[in-house]
């Protein structure tokens, strides 16, 4: 499901987050990372891709990354999670759009395996299910997202973009958002009368649950040492080897909404700092950056511009 699960956490914990100071422990191995310098002849701007959730053993950056931030006047982010107004937008657009109509609830709505897998996974959890009960699907898969990812030890405070939010902050950088809030939480909202994309996510965001220890070890060492090929392989670890009609459809729109119509617009942006010559340091998720051929970074190679690789 390409990392659906970690979507679905950012997305949440932007409305409520909290960023924490960037950590000093032992240097990562010096390796490839995922840094692309993208320029157009005269005018250049940094393109990093980020891990959402962290700790402490990703910090300090290397000296190409800190290099790179060092260099740049202005830091541009998905959403700015720090800025108390885009949270409570998150918030807003989350719950008007999350929420089911009176009269329903979520164990109505959802197959009944899928209610009891979820009621169960509520019960080992100590967590009661009856919170989720007016949530429509979307929103209950986001909501348990969060508690694994928390569960799990890892951190939104050591995300990559928010300790490079925290750092631009002390040195008064701009800060600048790629997309609205109401944008990011559109791309995951299931309203439709029948819920069907928002279980589909809730399917597979328990699926990627019972996996998740390991997804978070592989994520880190591929984010550690820039390997791409194992980055896209936890990315696409939620993917069924032959999806049936039903999920090849649903694949498809959420690809389409999550990947495919934010790409473009990242990459249009990105391109617009660099004719107008500003520079900018770029923090978005490595899926954006790695997953299929229409990813940012492939984008910006056809529109012409030069693009290394650090």
């Amino acid at each position: 499901m390409k990392n659906l699960l970690a979507f679905l956490c950012a997305l949440l914990l932007a409305a409520c987050a909290s960023t924490g100071e960037g950590a000093s422990q032992g240097p990562v191995a010096k390796q490839r990372h995922f840094l692309w310098k993208v320029s157009d002849g005269d005018s250049h701007v940094w393109i990093l891709g980020s891990i959402h959730f962290a700790d402490s053993s990703f910090y300090p950056f290397s000296s190409e990354i800190s290099n790179a931030f060092d260099e740049s006047e202005e830091l541009a982010v998905e959403i700015n999670i720090a800025d108390d107004s885009v949270a409570a937008t998150v918030t807003k657009n989350s719950l008007e759009k999350g929420m089911l109509p009176q009269g329903k609830r979520l164990n109505e709505v959802l197959p009944i395996a899928l209610w009891n897998s979820l009621d169960s996974l509520c019960t080992v959890w100590n967590f009661p299910s009856m919170a989720l009960m007016n949530m429509r699907p979307w929103l209950a898969a986001m909501t348990l997202s969060s508690i694994a990812i928390q569960r799990s030890g890892i951190d939104p405070a050591y995300g990559i973009d928010a300790v490079l939010l925290d750092s631009a902050a002390l040195r008064g950088m701009p800060i600048v958002g790629l997309e609205t809030a109401e944008e990011q939480v559109s791309a995951l909202a299931d309203t439709s009368e029948g819920d069907t994309l928002g279980i589909y996510y809730l399917e597979n965001t328990l699926k990627e649950i019972s996996n998740l220890d390991s997804m978070v070890t592989q994520m880190s060492r591929a984010w550690k040492t820039g390997d791409d090929s194992l980055m896209v392989q936890v990315l696409n670890s939620g993917k069924k080897a032959e999806p049936s009609a039903r999920d090849s459809l649903f694949e498809q729109e959420s690809d389409r909404r999550i990947y495919a119509e934010r790409n473009q617009k990242m990459a249009q942006g990105i391109g617009q700092f660099i004719k107008e010559k500003r520079k900018v340091f770029v923090v978005v998720g490595t899926a954006h950056l790695v997953l299929d051929e229409n990813n940012v970074i492939e984008l910006l190679r056809r529109e012409g511009f030069k693009v290394e690789r650090y």
